[in-house]
């Protein structure tokens, strides 16, 4: 049984590496453009990595990387009409090199490449603004989440693939999200309709994260990489940002956004 100091034992290294990570992203998400362009090909080029490493593509796994972190660059920094093969030459090398887990890792490297071009998108065409709000309702909703969970607990999520993820902490989550949402509303940026648009965007992002967790089950490891401490690995800290950055890819062609004040 745990004891009150180990169930918050991970609190101080996630608080830490997170706000690191938080401070320095928030910085390059101000300055835009190539900076921006280069720190999220980075992110996804360590994330492609990660997924080659939990498929056991051994040696191979650092050439993935290089290639995704490389190609999204390119992808990102020249016009994209000529550009768009390159988010899928990381999954079509892995279908062609790999011996098992060919569609595991074709999926989701694939999903890492459209959702950093999402990203990517989002800071060009709309500014700090929102790709501020897209990265708070992922930390607001995570944040809630985690803490919810822990003190309140009760039934589980999906035990079989999360069995720390707790219906409390997802409901949460999407509190945190609706609380995002109300500031921006507030603050004349926005409709009443963001509340809806932030809480369907946390919810995607838990997909994410539940996504991730399936993979990590079906590989037999606890995190993706240590590079982050208290988070494990890159796609540990961005599971529910690349499930967001999906979602808004495809929301956008759906809906107006940002959904207008008034």
């Amino acid at each position: 049984m745990n004891t009150r100091g180990g169930q918050w034992a991970d609190l101080a290294p996630r608080l830490i590496s997170g706000g690191i990570a938080a401070g320095v992203g928030l910085g390059v998400m101000w300055l835009g453009g190539l900076s921006f362009h280069f720190l999220v090909a980075v992110i996804s080029g360590i994330m492609v990595w990660e997924v080659a490493r939990m498929v056991k593509a051994g040696e191979k796994s650092f050439l993935f990387g290089i290639l995704a972190g490389a190609g999204h660059f390119l992808l990102t920094s020249f016009p994209i009409e000529y550009t768009l093969p390159l988010l899928f030459v990381p999954a079509l090398l892995g279908v062609a090199q790999l011996d098992r887990h060919k569609v595991s890792f074709a999926l989701f490297t694939s999903s890492i490449m459209i959702a950093g071009l999402g990203l990517v998108i989002l800071r060009d065409n709309y500014g700090f603004l929102w790709v501020a709000w897209l990265a708070l309702v992922v930390i607001a909703s995570d944040v809630l989440g985690y803490f919810a969970g822990k003190m309140i607990g009760g039934p589980k999520f999906w035990p079989k693939v999360s069995p720390k993820k707790t219906w409390s902490g997802t409901l949460a989550g999407w509190l945190g999200a609706a609380l995002v949402a109300l500031v921006y509303i507030r603050m004349g940026h926005a409709g009443w309709a963001l509340i809806s648009v932030s809480v369907a965007m946390a919810i995607a992002g838990q997909l994410g994260d539940v996504a991730e967790s399936a993979l990590k089950r079906r590989s037999g490891v606890k995190d993706s990489s240590n590079i982050l401490p208290g988070h494990g690995g890159m796609f540990d800290r961005f599971d529910a940002m690349l499930g967001a950055s999906l979602f808004l890819l495809v929301m956008g062609r759906i809906i107006d956004f940002p959904p207008v004040a008034g």
